[in-house]
């Protein structure tokens, strides 16, 4: 069985990838979110282990170029403790250091453009379509941007 990180900011994006937990019982899935007091019961609701990056916002710049580095350290710890096959994610900031280890590592990359962008791409999801290994959009209108993606339609 493949060992699968599933991993995004908390907010919208987590809303989206938790739209594929049907998928996290078809392998060893790991869930990676913020911590945020908003997904504090987020373990009442799927049973594979979730782990937690620190929360920032880039509204806050300077504590924000701290907590990102943190993230990136602890992502390469978690990607270790959990020997991902592929990383699936729904974004955004969080999710792209694990993006670009899994890709140093030569494992699958699967991003999933948000829902919310129909008109523009996310600066996220720029920085991980050249390593992607699949990039899916959920708008015809997000291929102007990125050609090579695969419309995959609504994650709701």
């Amino acid at each position: 069985m493949k060992n699968v990180i599933f991993i995004s900011s908390t907010g919208g994006h987590l809303v989206e990838l938790l739209q594929l937990k049907p998928l996290f019982s078809k392998v060893n899935a790991c869930l990676i979110t913020e911590k945020t007091k908003s997904n504090a019961d987020l373990s009442s609701q799927i049973d594979i282990p979730i782990e937690y990056l620190a929360y920032g916002t880039k509204k806050h710049l300077f504590s924000y170029i701290f907590k990102f580095a943190y993230n990136i350290l602890k992502s390469f710890y978690y990607f270790l403790k959990y020997r991902p096959d592929a990383i699936v994610t729904t974004g955004t900031h969080t999710a792209v250091p694990m993006c670009y280890i899994a890709h140093i590592f030569k494992k699958k990359v699967i991003w999933i453009e948000t829902f919310a962008n129909s008109q523009s791409p996310t600066e996220a999801g720029r920085m991980v379509y050249k390593i992607a290994d699949t990039f899916i959009v959920q708008w015809d209108s997000m291929l102007k941007f990125y050609p090579k993606a695969i419309v995959g339609g609504s994650i709701f």
